[in-house]
């Protein structure tokens, strides 16, 4: 049934997929989950649960990573308390190894506020002493220098509603190609910003 005004039901969210210029030695792409109407980033239960949905559907079948390089104690507190596996991996990082999709939601929510990287790809299945010293040392700065070494790198800031995703072989079209069926069970539409 169409609404009074005859116009089809636009879906709530937005995800925005749109290749970005960081300079001409970086591949980024942008994932930006806004409000369809407001154009506001969606924030929180709902877009946690997105955003836990999108993570895994984008790495597929390949290791993924989170990575922390703030507020070390705050994860390590809720890590120990919500049986969240961690590693202590250099000076100022913790790496958390893939999450089963109701920890990763929890996760997500509890530290939405916060911005955090992601690693995807066979080099995330064993550490990485170069990034994750580089990482305590510049931040997320690290992946500029390390993302040709995995599928994806991405830099996961969920409170503004934006994913940065730092890759060789992943294009928008892939990006959205993977994400779809993840986002169907929350009328999310994808669109490629011209």
């Amino acid at each position: 049934m169409l609404p009074e005004n005859n116009l089809p039901e636009l879906p709530p969210y937005s995800l925005d997929v749109e290749g970005m210029d960081l300079g001409s030695d970086i591949k980024a792409v942008g994932l930006e989950l806004i409000g369809t109407e407001s154009r506001e980033p969606v924030r929180g239960e709902e877009a946690a649960s997105i955003w836990a949905a999108v993570i895994p559907a984008l790495a597929g079948e390949e290791t993924w990573v989170l990575d922390f390089f703030s507020h070390l104690d705050r994860v390590r507190d809720y890590s120990k308390g919500h049986e969240v596996e961690f590693r202590e991996a250099a000076n100022r990082c913790l790496v958390i190894p893939q999450l089963p999709a109701d920890k990763l939601r929890e996760l997500v929510g509890r530290f939405a506020g916060e911005t955090f990287g992601l690693r995807c790809g066979a080099a995330a299945n064993e550490a990485d002493v170069a990034v994750e010293s580089e990482l305590s040392r510049r931040g997320l700065d690290a992946y500029q220098d390390a993302y040709t070494r995995y599928t994806f790198c991405a830099i996961c800031e969920p409170d503004d509603g934006w994913v940065t995703l730092l890759s060789q072989s992943l294009w928008p079209s892939e990006i959205i190609r993977r994400a779809r069926p993840a986002l169907q069970p929350f009328r999310v539409h994808i669109a490629r910003p011209q």
